[in-house]
C-alpha cells in the first residue's frame, strides 16, 4: 500500500510497503494523516497567500524514495524565493523542519532525527506565535497543528519503527513506477534510481546543518549500496595515531577580530545574485553584498525595518530611529546603528560585530558563531537573548570611553530543587 503526506510546496512522499492485510502500523499512520496533517492542511488553506501555495501541490510522484530529496529542496527553494512574504516565518518553519520526512532512511534512531528537525523550526514558530498571538488565533492554531505533526510522528516511530523503517517480510515487492504491487516471492525493496543533481555547497538556511541534511537525502535511495563508496582508512592516515598529519592542515582559524572594517585581501567569490540596497515598502533590503565597506541607510522612518541577507566582509550603517534590524546569513559584517525601538536579530551569522550608538531594548542572537556587541551608555539596560550560539561577547563602555569585553555564558548547569528545574550559567574551565 502507498501512503503519502501532502506537505510543503510539493508532495513529500512517504512510502510504506506492507502486506495486503492492513497492519497495526498502517492504521496508526492513517490516524496521523487524518489527524494533525489534515488539520494543518485545512488551516493552511484558510490562511491563504504563500502558506496556501506551500501546501497546494498534490501531484503524484513516480518512484519510491528518489523524489524526497528533490521535493524537500523545492520546499526550501520556495522559502528562499519569497523572503519578502508577510508569511515568511510560516514558510521558514516548514522549510527548516521538512527534512524530518527523511526519517525513512535513518537508522537506528529515526525518532531523535525527527525531533532535531522539529527543534530547527522552533525559532520561526515562536515568531509566528509572537506576531499573531493578539491578532489572529488561526495562525496560532496553525502552529499547534504543524508542530503536532512532528510530535505525533515521533510517537508513531517510537511505537512501530523504533530503530528504523519496518518492512513487511511477506508482502509484494515495491514497484518504482508506483503501480499496484504484483505477487511473487518475498524480496527486500530495490534501490531507487540515482538522485537528481544537487549543489551540496549551498543550503537553504545558510548553516552547515541544512547542507548536511541535503547530502543525506541525496543518498536516500541507495539502499544497501550506500556503503560502497567508503574505503578503509589505515592507521597511518588517522590523525590520532599520526600527529604529523595535524600539522599539514594549517593553523586553526582565529577568533573575531577587533571592531574595525578592513577590506578583505582575497578576491571576492563570484556572486550568482546581484547586490541589493533598496526600500521595498517598509523594508530596507540589503542583500548579496561582498566587500562593500560603505553601505549606508540614512533616510529612515520609525515604521521601517532593515533586513540584511548574505552580506559578507562588509559594513552597514543605519542612521536615525528605526523599528527593527535583522542580520541573516552574514559573515564578517559590521553593523552600526543609532536607535532601534524594537529588536536587532542576528541569525545564522558568523563573526559579526554590532555597535549601538543610541538605544536598543533587545538583541537576539540565534545560530551564530562569533558575535561582538558594542553597547552605548544609553543602551546598558539592553536585554541580550541567545540560543545555539558561541563566541559571543558584550563590550561595555567605561567612563574614559574604553570598552570592557565580557563573554556571554555558553555553558549552563541545571538542577532539580524539589519543585522545579533551576538553571544557572557556569564558568568554562580552562
Amino acid at each position: 500500500m502507498l501512503y503519502c503526506v501532502c506537505l510543503g510546496h510539493g508532495v513529500i512522499l512517504l512510502l510504506f510497503l506492507f502486506s495486503l492485510a492492513v497492519s497495526v502500523y498502517v492504521e496508526a499512520y492513517d490516524n496521523l494523516l487524518s489527524g494533525p496533517v489534515a488539520q494543518y492542511t485545512a488551516l493552511s488553506q484558510k490562511i491563504g497567500g504563500d502558506v496556501q501555495k506551500h501546501v497546494r501541490n498534490a501531484s503524484v510522484l513516480t518512484s519510491l524514495l528518489a523524489p524526497v530529496s528533490k521535493v524537500i529542496q523545492e520546499v526550501q527553494a520556495f522559502r528562499e524565493k519569497n523572503r519578502s512574504s508577510p508569511l515568511f516565518n510560516h514558510l521558514s518553519a516548514v522549510s527548516e523542519s521538512v527534512p524530518a520526512l527523511g526519517w525513512v532512511a535513518m537508522a537506528p534512531k529515526p525518532g531523535p532525527f525527527v525531533k532535531e528537525m522539529q527543534d530547527a523550526a522552533t525559532f520561526y514558530t515562536n515568531r509566528v506565535l509572537k506576531d499573531y498571538k493578539e491578532k489572529d488565533k488561526m495562525h496560532v492554531e496553525w502552529v499547534h497543528a504543524y508542530v503536532s505533526i512532528w510530535t505525533e510522528l515521533q510517537a508513531y516511530i517510537k511505537q512501530h519503527h523504533t530503530t528504523g523503517l519496518s518492512w513487511s517480510k511477506t508482502g509484494p515487492v515495491a514497484s518504482a513506477s508506483g503501480g499496484a504491487p504484483s505477487g511473487g516471492a518475498p524480496a527486500p525493496p530495490p534501490p531507487g534510481p540515482p538522485p537528481p543533481p544537487m549543489d551540496l555547497g549551498k543550503s537553504s538556511g545558510g548553516d552547515s546543518g541544512a547542507t548536511n541534511r541535503n547530502a543525506l537525502f541525496a543518498s536516500l535511495n541507495k539502499g544497501a549500496d550506500i556503503t560502497k563508496g567508503l574505503k578503509h582508512v589505515s592507521d597511518d592516515q588517522k590523525t590520532h595515531k599520526n600527529p604529523g598529519l595535524k600539522a599539514q592542515g594549517g593553523p586553526l582559524p582565529s577568533g573575531p577580530k577587533p571592531f574595525a572594517a578592513r577590506p578583505t585581501a582575497a578576491a571576492s567569490p563570484a556572486r550568482t545574485l546581484p547586490p541589493v540596497l533598496e526600500l521595498d515598502g517598509k523594508k530596507w533590503k540589503v542583500e548579496n553584498h561582498e566587500g562593500a565597506q560603505n553601505l549606508v541607510i540614512s533616510d529612515t522612518e520609525l515604521k521601517q525595518v532593515v533586513y540584511a541577507f548574505k552580506c559578507n566582509n562588509s559594513t552597514l550603517q543605519v542612521k536615525g530611529k528605526i523599528n527593527s534590524i535583522t542580520l541573516d546569513n552574514c559573515k564578517k559584517l559590521g553593523l552600526v546603528f543609532d536607535d532601534v525601538v524594537g529588536i536587532v536579530e542576528v541569525i545564522n551569522c558568523k563573526d559579526v560585530k554590532v555597535q549601538v550608538m543610541g538605544k536598543i531594548p533587545t538583541i537576539s542572537i540565534n545560530k551564530t558563531d562569533g558575535c561582538h556587541v558594542y553597547l552605548s551608555k544609553d543602551s546598558l539596560s539592553c536585554e541580550i537573548i541567545s540560543a545555539k550560539s558561541s563566541e559571543m561577547n558584550v563590550l561595555v563602555p567605561n567612563k574614559d570611553g574604553e570598552y570592557t569585553e565580557i563573554p556571554v555564558p555558553e555553558q549552563f548547569k541545571t538542577v532539580w530543587d524539589g519543585n522545579k528545574l533551576v538553571t544557572t550559567a557556569t564558568e568554562i574551565a580552562g
